[in-house]
């Protein structure tokens, strides 16, 4: 006779939960809830804003000065990985069905995983914040995102909403290092260049809280159909990415050196 060791009950545990997530599995689907017209005129709209975007990115990177330079090149590729995951989706690429047999796209987070990271060095380098904390920003971006598609494919109801709040937590200290950190350091920069970051972290904080409220009630309680999820999310990236970019862009002249007001003062 053998007799089970107690240190190989986790393993068990993990076992039964293994089959209970295949159990679980969207298997057996014999229709998927997929995006509707308007939700493919959404995924237009956001591709051709985005494509747009990223033409005049790039033509204004190639006449920029090297200190204004990052900051389009920042923006090109913003705007650009964008494109490419907008138009995955709109060719009915980068997507699977998830547990309530839902269509996902998981080409939104790929996105994601590239875009937010140089959003958050776009607006670091605006404020003139220090690169390892940029980094450590980036860091939990990051663990937001992934945490966001892990709660998405989950099966388990349990781990689905664990990995929600591993995201808020996320989400909740990058919103803390735009409102504080990174304002100190734009603000003791001052003048034009202060008030540039202001309004573009301000603007970032409002959006990316918009995230997880359309994650809650779409990819979490699948309350709102594919198509609604996929309008909404279409416009809080074009704010995210294209608004905040061309903000960015406004405000080109004081980007340079020390600031603009400051060596517009003495010129």
């Amino acid at each position: 006779f053998f007799l089970e060791s107690p240190h190989s009950m986790p393993f068990t545990v993990l076992a039964g939960a293994s089959a209970a997530a295949k159990a679980l599995a969207p298997t057996a689907c014999t229709t998927i809830e997929e995006v509707g017209s308007t939700g493919v005129g959404a995924l237009t709209l956001g591709f051709l804003a985005l494509a747009v975007s990223t033409v005049v990115m790039v033509a204004k990177a190639a006449s920029a000065d090297q200190e204004r330079r990052k900051y389009y090149f920042c923006n090109t590729f913003i705007c650009g990985v964008a494109t490419f995951a907008y138009f995955a989706m709109l060719s009915g690429q980068g997507w699977t069905a998830i547990a309530g047999c839902r269509q996902f796209f998981y080409a939104r987070y790929v996105d994601w995983a590239i875009t937010t990271p140089l959003l958050l060095l776009d607006l670091g380098l605006i404020a003139g914040a220090d690169p390892a904390l940029i980094a450590a920003v980036i860091g939990a971006d990051v663990i937001m995102v992934f945490s966001g598609y892990l709660g998405a494919v989950s099966v388990v109801t349990t781990v689905k909403w664990f990995w929600f709040l591993i995201g808020l937590v996320g989400l909740a200290c990058v919103i803390m290092h735009f409102a504080q950190t990174f304002k100190v350091s734009a603000d003791a920069k001052g003048g034009e260049l202060a008030a540039l970051y202001g309004k573009v972290a301000w603007l970032s904080i409002l959006v990316w809280i918009c995230y997880p409220v359309v994650w809650l009630f779409s990819e979490g309680f699948a309350s709102f159909s594919v198509s609604f999820e996929v309008c909404a999310y279409s416009v809080l990236d074009i704010i995210s990415k294209v608004v905040v970019c061309f903000m960015v862009m406004s405000g080109s002249e004081f980007l340079s050196g020390e600031g603009g007001a400051q060596s517009r003062e003495y010129v």
